[in-house]
């Protein structure tokens, strides 16, 4: 299903002179409106009218999290206040959140590109959504309950937590739809079995999960233990929340971006320089349409790269490759880039282990050190401790094999890692303790 066929199928060219008009006019409004816009690009001295061609983009500055937090609360807004209807924000964990604002407008183009994402999820008019996503200032839980709305859906707005009372809900309502994040949806399976309620024979059959980088060998848990289409949607607070980008049905091969209302970049990290389809680095996006609280570059930190080639599905919008981590999440250890979503990925061909792990980082005299923590599968729980140490010395050799370090494996007895009522805590970093 497409639910606007008129811009999400709009010709390659076609699509490229409206981001064209759209750039320019909100590089205008940024310099008029926004100090920050105003200052940083006079230091570059660039002006609006530098930006003749989509090119063009990379003349401006770039806008990093720091500062939007350095222009808290309303320093970044370009409409007066009695025109911003919602306020939400970031988590704000390491530092003071990112307040950003809506218009009514703003709300509306959420919803329609919200709506444009569950329809490429194979959702219709009728379907329910059981949303799983926390609401309050938090972007997720709204984000997606607009677009489901704007498709024509039913809503279950259960928001996060009280997993026991999630299982229920699933069980008794029949959503055909649920919406989460994936390592809150592992908690919900696990929660059902111990309910004795199987979720694959339930009406769902699409599962729309973000907020966190997940691997292939996390759908595929997902898809076999809750029987639907397990499919990564994207977005950010700064940008507006979901609805950023998904992906469609057809093969789950990268996310469609929705070209008319963002430009997508991918940059050096180092460096900043563009980089084309088919090379990793940095996304980085401009907003085009977002009245209250509009963005020029704003650097992600989500690693991806992007995918220029068409689409079986119809849709002609670039597409981005499943985020393998963040630039800020990134561990050196003894000199090895080290993502989180490695050390998933070895851990969930392991049939043996369960899906829950935490990783713990340690200093240990000049060198760094890093621990697996995962919990094993009741079988092999039940196996006794020799076949347990087996188990992880065999992850150990992998982990080796796949990352080039080595990383010390303990497995726990099932319950031992802490379980997500959203995001998943991944990392525990002990050498910021001792600064």
């Amino acid at each position: 299903m497409i639910f606007d066929i008129d811009n999400e199928t709009r010709p390659r060219e076609d699509l490229k002179a409206l981001q064209l008009r759209r750039l320019q006019h909100l590089v205008a409004r940024c310099y008029e409106t926004v100090k920050f816009y105003r200052e940083a690009m006079d230091e570059l001295e660039v002006k609006p009218h530098h930006i003749k061609t989509l090119a063009d983009v990379k003349l401006l500055p770039f806008t990093k999290k720091e500062q939007l937090r350095d222009n808290y609360p309303y320093g970044m807004f370009a409409v007066p206040p009695d025109q911003v209807i919602r306020l939400q924000a970031s988590s704000g964990t390491s530092g003071k959140p990112v307040v950003i604002g809506h218009t009514r407008r703003d709300i509306a183009n959420w919803g329609e590109m919200a709506a444009r994402c569950l329809a490429a999820s194979g959702l219709h008019p009728g379907d329910r959504l059981h949303n799983a996503y926390g609401y309050g200032l938090f972007t997720g839980g709204p984000g997606l309950n607009g677009g489901a709305e704007t498709l024509g859906m039913t809503v279950v707005p259960v928001s996060s937590g009280q997993t026991q009372r999630q299982v229920m809900l699933l069980n008794d309502l029949e959503p055909t739809a649920i919406s989460c994040t994936p390592s809150y949806a592992l908690n919900i399976c696990e929660e059902a079995e111990k309910l004795n309620i199987d979720i694959r024979k339930l009406p769902l059959r699409v599962g729309i999960f973000g907020a966190e980088p997940w691997t292939e060998e996390m759908r595929y848990e997902l898809e076999s233990r809750m029987g639907i289409d397990a499919l990564d949607i994207y977005g950010l607070t700064e940008l507006q929340g979901p609805g950023v980008a998904i992906e469609c049905l057809v093969g789950k091969k990268g996310l469609h971006v929705w070209e008319d209302h963002f430009i997508v970049e991918c940059v050096d990290v180092d460096t900043g320089e563009p980089l084309p389809p088919g090379e990793r680095g940095e996304l980085v996006f401009t907003t085009l349409t977002r009245e209250a609280f509009p963005l020029l570059r704003f650097r992600t930190r989500d690693l991806s790269m992007l995918d220029d080639k068409p689409c079986k599905c119809g849709r002609t919008h670039v597409k981005v490759h499943r985020m393998t981590g963040r630039s800020d999440d990134m561990l050196i250890i003894r000199g090895v880039n080290v993502f989180p979503t490695q050390v998933e990925a070895i851990l969930m061909r392991t049939e043996t282990l369960s899906p829950f792990y935490q990783l713990e980082v340690f200093r240990e005299g000049h060198l760094d050190t890093l621990r697996v923590n995962v919990e094993a599968s009741p079988p092999l729980y039940a196996k006794g401790q020799e076949f347990m140490d087996r188990t992880a010395a065999k992850v150990k050799k992998d982990l080796k094999d796949f990352i080039g370090i080595g990383i010390e494996v303990k497995i726990h007895p099932t319950g031992a890692v802490e379980r997500s009522m959203g995001k998943a805590v991944r990392v525990i970093d002990h050498r910021k303790e001792k600064k």
